[in-house]
């Protein structure tokens, strides 16, 4: 099905794709296997299998050996954060360069028309753009960092359960792509927990500025919040895995975000080819607030009953349910 065209907005400037989001197949019953494995690919092509590549040539190349990593000290972490901010800023970088200050494809398959705030108090320096850059490359980068440090520091140690990749292949790349459904499932428990309203107030409301997304603002979050956001990695202290797992756990999650809030349905890479974005789903959540607290891939806002689709059921829905309250 085509999306409806770009210029079709509604009286607030929204613009709606098609098809509306809906639950992934991976999860629905009766399973349909070929379905599943549909759903599957279009989980890991392109974005999560980009993803996996940088954390192996990370491992590889990028991060110091498990000789460095017994002893926690300040050069080989300061290493880590540098390659870390040096990624998410290719990234996040690269999507604001073209989408927002080129404008390469001005307002087309633009969630809303309008661009990123300026003189908007709530923000510091008044500029959305600086305000999300500084807390990606502070607090974002550093916890990402120091649960990276410390969960490399134990691998090195025999603290944690190590697995050999070697020996254990099929297992340890069946567990690359657990990790993406793993995350996924960590998310939407958090980011429900963060949206309890004590953790709100002190916490999440800062990530919640972004109603207007872009590509910083995915991990533009208050280091409470970015303690719970990439606390996910400790199931690798607890169940047997290599470091090159925890890595990519850590790097889909500072990295993903960025195309998640990139604010656009889909990225012009040419004049007749497109890279789909398709995070609707989750720019209905900072429309909204209450709906959509995870991905479509695990549907788990469906099976709890916290979906928004974007149709007028679903918001009548989530209506009754704050009258309720």
């Amino acid at each position: 099905m085509k999306d409806q065209p770009f210029f079709v907005r509604n009286s607030r400037g929204e613009w709606q794709p098609t098809p509306l989001p809906e639950p992934g197949p991976l999860f629905a019953w009766p399973w349909k296997p070929w379905n599943a494995l549909k759903s599957l690919w279009a989980t890991l092509w392109p974005y999560n299998l980009i993803y996996i590549g940088m954390a192996v040539v990370s491992w590889l190349y990028l991060t110091p050996g498990t000789e460095a990593t017994t002893h926690l000290q300040l050069g080989w972490i300061v290493t880590l954060y540098l390659r870390n901010a040096v990624l998410l800023t290719f990234v996040a970088g690269g999507l604001h360069l073209r989408l927002y200050l080129a404008k390469a494809q001005g307002m087309d398959y633009k969630y809303i028309d309008k661009w990123l705030g300026k003189g908007d108090k709530r923000f510091l320096f008044g500029s959305q753009t600086w305000d999300n850059i500084l807390w990606n490359l502070t607090s974002g980068c550093v916890i990402w960092t120091a649960y990276e440090s410390i969960s490399l520091w134990a691998y090195s140690n025999k603290i944690i359960p190590f697995l050999d990749f070697r020996e254990h292949p099929v297992y340890g790349s069946l567990m690359m792509l657990a990790i993406i459904y793993i995350r996924y499932s960590h998310f939407f428990f958090v980011h429900w927990l963060i949206h309890w309203k004590p953790l709100y107030n002190a916490c999440h409301y800062l990530h919640h500025k972004n109603i207007n997304i872009g590509p910083w603002s995915g991990l533009s979050m208050h280091p409470l919040e970015h303690l719970f956001y990439f606390s996910g990695v400790l199931i690798h202290w607890v169940i047997p895995s290599h470091p090159v797992h925890a890595i990519f756990h850590l790097m889909h999650a500072g990295i993903s975000p960025a195309v998640g809030h990139s604010g656009f349905h889909k990225i012009a890479t040419s004049k007749d080819r497109e890279l789909i974005a398709d995070h609707y789903f989750h720019y209905l959540h900072h429309r909204h607030f209450t709906v959509n607290f995870g991905v479509q891939e695990v549907p788990l806002d469906w099976w709890f009953r916290t979906h928004h689709d974007g149709t007028p059921e679903s918001h009548a829905r989530m209506l009754a349910a704050r009258d309720k309250k």
